[in-house]
């Protein structure tokens, strides 16, 4: 009896030791695996994609960086350098190949100095736990520096392993880690540090990028040069001491000069790209930084390269050239669109996007500013809409001569030539190609500010009619428009009247290969102005002989094949333009200050002339000459040349004129009369001679 007391006493002391243990291990178990992320969960939390903008031939204008991540292109592993690979290996993780996911050594060591020092102090992370820990942990668990951290960290690298091999692994980890500067992965690093792919990356270059790994914004190459070159000389050293490289690599990698990216992230279009990126927000709010998109747009990459050469090489003519006085002539912009469809092909913001000293950043393409003589046009459209009772036509006859005019605030204004000069009676083809101020206001008094207004604002100038206080200057440029704009109101011209809208984007589609949204060339079905009168504007435009008074011929508007062009200058050369198309292509151009100060002595047509002319001629060039089509409902009529009515005996200079059908003059000229000469005074003879 004596002994089965002391049995129950043992069997209770052994149940308890086993509740305990089993109470132990409950809370271990709840105190590890609690929380534990799933390893299902592990390709869904691997770093989000950039979404890649491309020019229409599918070249990569840019990447944008979603929020608190960077640049990550993935590549596979057997494109990325072996001593790239040999030295993250090195560095980070010397017994990748050998452990399961976990190094022993390590986990003992960080054991150890979390029971000396109460936090883990030391590291002992291999690779497959630094990947686990970036992409299945969230931020909050990623700071904690426990034993309860590390061993789930340890626990999920285990189970890592053994859904994929060493080498998969690697891949993730060197397509995945952070470099630095929003830079994740091998391929993001050599892009934004060294402007190139990571399959050319040398030696030298690998072991900088290996070395940073462990703490890149402390080791940040642009910020921290000595820093990042003491990580390098690591990361050579250990390659040395593991036998992957030897003594003169290391040697020569030491040595090697490292030339870093003249910019943190390559940029293509920077100005068309910041326009995409706005509207990709606007559209796809969620999807754009959390999904990854691929956005094709219309930008030609060999157009706006163009557009960049040439706008720089004229500016620095223009300050630079011993041929005349520095113009004070900093920023230019050009946009080159499809007047079919709409496609924005170029859009230069600024020659250098970069350059803080001239606000380079400024996208002066959507910048308002004041167009001159560049509205004129829309003046001469609105006058010659065939419904009106008394249509302008190209053979009207002006007066250009000083004329004093009454604004709507009762005002008087006496617009003036440039030049100063005047030129009498005028027909309105030669006083619109040769850009005479007085017959545009004359004409404009004629029509209408109101008409004039709402026909622009209809083909695209917008800003326009929203502007309360345009009077009569504003076909002469008083009143302010936007370069985009003024190429899209210009293509009315060159579609045989219709609007357009400018448009940028393609399409859209998701990394998964889903596609979002595909642009299709619009039906042009909105109206702005009759086909012929788009024509008859178009035919006084690309008129040489009409513009020969002022612009001489040849000039900067004469490309070598039919096109139609204008010019604007504004007051104290602040701004000059030049807006001309063909039929397939618009371009506008604007040269001044972004901070509007005054150029010297530049006008549109040596400012922005030169610019226009070289740009149409370069993206046209190999393409066959395309004449303007001429629409029905037009006839061609001999005119006297002085009053565009019907030549008599009298008038001997005549000239051949288009007008819309029902347009042409019926009233036979009245300018040239038969008079007697009295020989003895060579006046003309009075009755009172005889």
């Amino acid at each position: 009896s004596s002994r089965r007391p002391r049995l129950t006493r043992r069997r209770a002391l052994l149940l308890a030791l086993l509740a305990v243990l089993i109470a132990s291990g409950g809370f271990v178990y709840l105190w590890l695996f609690d929380g534990l992320p799933s390893i299902d969960d592990f390709e869904r939390g691997l770093a989000l994609p950039s979404t890649r903008i491309y020019d229409r031939k599918g070249r990569l204008l840019y990447e944008i960086l979603p929020p608190e991540q960077g640049r990550n292109t993935v590549i596979p592993l057997d494109e990325i350098p072996a001593h790239c690979v040999n030295a993250v290996i090195a560095v980070e993780d010397a017994n990748f190949y050998s452990h399961i996911g976990v190094d022993p050594a390590g986990i003992l060591r960080a054991l150890w100095i979390n029971l000396q020092g109460g936090e883990v102090l030391a590291g002992g992370s291999t690779i497959t736990q630094q990947l686990v820990r970036t992409v299945l942990l969230d931020p909050q668990q990623r700071a904690e520096r426990t034993l309860q951290r590390k061993l789930k960290e340890a626990i999920l690298a285990i189970q890592l392993q053994t859904r994929y091999s060493k080498d998969e692994i690697l891949a993730l980890y060197l397509n995945q880690v952070y470099f630095g500067n929003l830079a994740y992965g091998i391929e993001g690093a050599a892009q934004a540090y060294f402007g190139k792919g990571a399959r050319d990356l040398s030696l030298a270059e690998c072991a900088l990028l290996a070395g940073i790994i462990q703490n890149a914004a402390l080791h940040d190459p642009l910020s921290n040069p000595d820093s990042a070159r003491a990580r390098q000389e690591v990361a050579l050293d250990l390659m040395l001491a593991r036998g992957s490289i030897d003594a003169l690599q290391a040697d020569a990698a030491r040595a090697d000069d490292l030339q870093f990216a003249a910019t943190r992230f390559p940029i293509e279009a920077p100005h068309f790209v910041m326009a995409v990126w706005k509207q990709l927000e606007r559209l796809y709010p969620d999807r754009l930084y959390r999904e990854g998109l691929d956005v094709t747009t219309t930008l030609d990459l060999d157009w706006q390269r163009a557009a960049e050469r040439i706008a720089r090489r004229h500016l620095d003519y223009l300050n630079h050239s011993t041929e005349r006085v520095s113009a004070n002539a900093n920023n230019a912009a050009l946009v080159a669109l499809d007047p079919v469809t709409g496609e924005v092909l170029t859009m230069l913001g600024s020659p250098d996007y970069f350059d803080e000293a001239i606000d380079g950043a400024v996208n002066a393409t959507l910048a308002l500013r004041q167009p001159g003589s560049a509205l004129k046009p829309f003046t001469y459209a609105a006058a010659m809409d065939p419904t009106r009772a008394a249509p302008l036509t190209a053979a009207s006859m002006l007066l250009d001569v000083r004329t004093g005019f009454v604004t709507r605030k009762l005002e008087s204004y006496v617009p003036g030539n440039y030049g100063l000069t005047e030129h009498g009676v005028v027909l309105a083809r030669e006083a619109l190609a040769s850009s005479y101020n007085i017959p545009a206001v004359l004409v404009l008094e004629q029509v209408g500010v109101q008409a004039m207004v709402e026909l622009a604002a209809r083909a695209g100038l917008t800003t326009l009619a929203g502007n309360p206080n345009l009077d009569l200057a504003v076909t002469l440029g008083g009143g302010e428009v936007r370069l985009l704009d003024l190429a899209q109101a210009y293509s009315i011209f060159a579609n045989s009247g219709y609007h357009v809208d400018p448009v940028m984007i393609r399409q859209v589609t998701q990394r998964g290969g889903d596609v979002l949204y595909t642009w299709r060339p619009p039906a042009l079905d909105r109206r702005v102005i009759d086909a012929r009168v788009a024509f008859l504007i178009t035919d006084i435009l690309s008129d040489p002989e009409a513009r020969r008074h002022e612009f001489g011929v040849p000039s900067a508007l004469d490309i070598g094949r039919p096109a139609a062009a204008k010019t604007g200058t504004t007051t104290d050369y602040r701004d000059n333009w030049v807006a001309g198309y063909t039929p397939g292509l618009v371009t506008a151009v604007w040269v001044g200050n972004a901070d509007n100060t005054p150029m010297i002595d530049v006008s549109g047509i040596s400012g922005a002339g030169p610019i226009w002319n070289e740009f149409m001629r370069a993206v046209h060039q190999g393409q066959p000459a395309q004449a303007f089509t001429r629409p029905d409902g037009l006839e061609r009529v001999e005119v006297c040349a002085l009053s565009g009515l019907l030549p008599t005996a009298y008038c001997t200079n005549h000239r051949s004129e288009w007008f819309i059908s029902g347009t042409a003059p019926t009233e036979p000229d009245t300018l040239y009369q038969p008079v007697e000469i009295d020989t003895a005074t060579g006046q003309i003879e009075r009755a009172s001679c005889r």
